[in-house]
């Protein structure tokens, strides 16, 4: 009998970790269409997901690695690396074009493949050092941070840059769907790699890999996993999604400086956690990710839209709810370890 009772606790504790991040949404969405003039006007709906791609981009590299068990603090700056190195190397003399010349496409692919594979290679850095020197991802990660945000400064010497007018596009441009109502290349980019993410979890060996190390690393190597090569891969992965929303962000602002990103790794984090996907690893998804992305927007935007709540109480108020999240997060993952 105590035994079924335990069974029964422990399908609501999965129940509620299901339901709860939905549920959430759900009442931060019927609340703000209350008391938010305006919260269901076109351009409102829009900004949540246009300003909300590259934190989509960013949180769902990070899912990779929060699912191992592992953190990656240095996204944030990982962002503003890739866009800064961006900026430099459009403005560099081996590749800026001539005045009144577009960006050839072999200097284009370069201006962004070579940030990309930057923010990769950090990354990976970052998960080779923590599996070689056996020390918390969170102290590795925080150093590569340091180091990202150095050299940003020093290519940039603390001033902004222009970046390629394809980034502004992609940053700024729409496909127009009628009336006021556009879809953003950006959101499209975000719904291509969270895409393309899910299906690599939920249906490939290395999502079994990554779930299996996040839940019990040492079981995952006695079932013969080279548990190190995924942490490497999952913090890879995590720099490399870094470096395509930290472009994003620049295109959309039409610039690149290391003042772009100041918030982006606090923000990533929460949408994770607010999508449900445990901080100890092993359980979470991209849909989840999803979820606590558009609850994070919500929230943000409906704040916005409250005329008697100004800026600092806003912050106040964001804090609040993401700290509850953490606290909520923490007390089902006691729950589900009982």
């Amino acid at each position: 009998m105590q035994s079924l009772s335990a069974r029964h606790g422990a399908s609501w504790r999965a129940t509620i970790r299901e339901l709860a991040p939905v549920a959430t949404l759900a009442a931060l969405v019927a609340f703000f269409s209350a008391v938010a003039p305006g919260f269901w006007r076109t351009n409102t709906i829009i900004s949540i997901f246009d300003q909300g791609a590259a934190l989509a981009i960013v949180a769902t590299g990070l899912t990779f690695v929060l699912l191992c068990a592992e953190i990656d603090l240095a996204v944030g700056n990982l962002a503003t690396w890739a866009s800064c190195l961006c900026g430099w190397l459009f403005a560099s003399r081996w590749l800026a074009p001539a005045e009144g010349e577009t960006l050839g496409w072999g200097a284009l692919v370069a201006v962004i493949a070579i940030p990309l594979a930057t923010s990769l290679l950090f990354g990976a850095l970052s998960g080779a050092l923590t599996v070689w020197s056996r020390l918390p991802s969170f102290i590795i990660t925080l150093a590569m941070m340091n180091v990202a945000m150095g050299l940003s400064k020093l290519i940039t010497h603390n001033q902004s840059l222009r970046v390629p007018e394809a980034l502004e596009k992609l940053g700024n441009g729409a496909i127009a769907l009628g009336g006021q109502w556009r879809l953003p290349y950006g959101v499209l980019l975000a719904a291509a790699i969270m895409l393309i993410a899910h299906l690599v979890l939920a249906h490939t060996r290395f999502g079994r890999y990554v779930y299996m190390t996040g839940g019990n690393r040492e079981a995952a190597r006695l079932a013969g996993i080279s548990t190190g090569i995924v942490v490497v891969a999952c913090l890879a992965i995590s720099g490399l999604t870094a470096g395509i929303g930290g472009l994003v962000n620049a295109g959309r602002l039409q610039s690149a400086s290391v003042l772009l990103n100041a918030d982006l790794l606090l923000n990533a984090v929460a949408c994770v956690v607010l999508g449900g996907t445990s901080l100890f690893g092993g359980e979470g998804s991209v849909p989840r990710t999803l979820v606590g992305v558009l609850t994070f927007r919500v929230l943000e935007v409906g704040l916005q839209r409250i005329d008697w709540i100004d800026e600092d109480a806003r912050l106040l108020l964001t804090g609040c709810v993401l700290l509850a999240a953490l606290v909520i997060n923490g007390l089902l993952a006691r729950g589900r370890g009982r």
